[in-house]
């Protein structure tokens, strides 16, 4: 059984930074990818930054200078470095991964954590 746990959300004051994590745990063999997504009240879920298996990243243009995504694959764990927070990045943050397993190691599915909180207070 696979599981991604977020952690790190909070409410912050404008201008101010938070570090979102993402541990993923279980039987996992190799994660392919690893995204963050952001869902705000009333809106659809939207990309905010992913990385893949090799380092490289891609992010929403609305982040791009001030959100960096890394990981760590020993720890199996994701990390979404926010600074410079806006009101408008106020939402549930997501994170979202392409694992294969130890007992399938060649086919992919994909998994979502739980949510976190990241409210930006103007």
């Amino acid at each position: 059984q696979v599981q991604l746990v977020e952690s790190g959300g909070g409410l912050v004051p404008t201008g101010g930074s938070l570090r979102l994590s993402c541990a993923a745990s279980g039987s996992i063999f190799t994660i392919t990818y690893m995204g963050w997504y952001r869902q705000a009240s009333g809106k659809q879920r939207e990309l905010v930054a992913a990385i893949g298996s090799g380092g490289s990243t891609n992010y929403a243009d609305s982040v791009k200078g001030r959100f960096t995504m890394s990981r760590d694959n020993a720890k199996k764990t994701g990390y979404l470095e926010m600074n410079s927070l806006l009101p408008e990045d106020t939402a549930v943050y997501y994170c979202h991964a392409r694992i294969t397993t130890m007992q399938r190691r060649y086919l992919e599915n994909s998994y979502w954590g739980q949510g976190t909180q990241v409210t930006v207070s103007s």
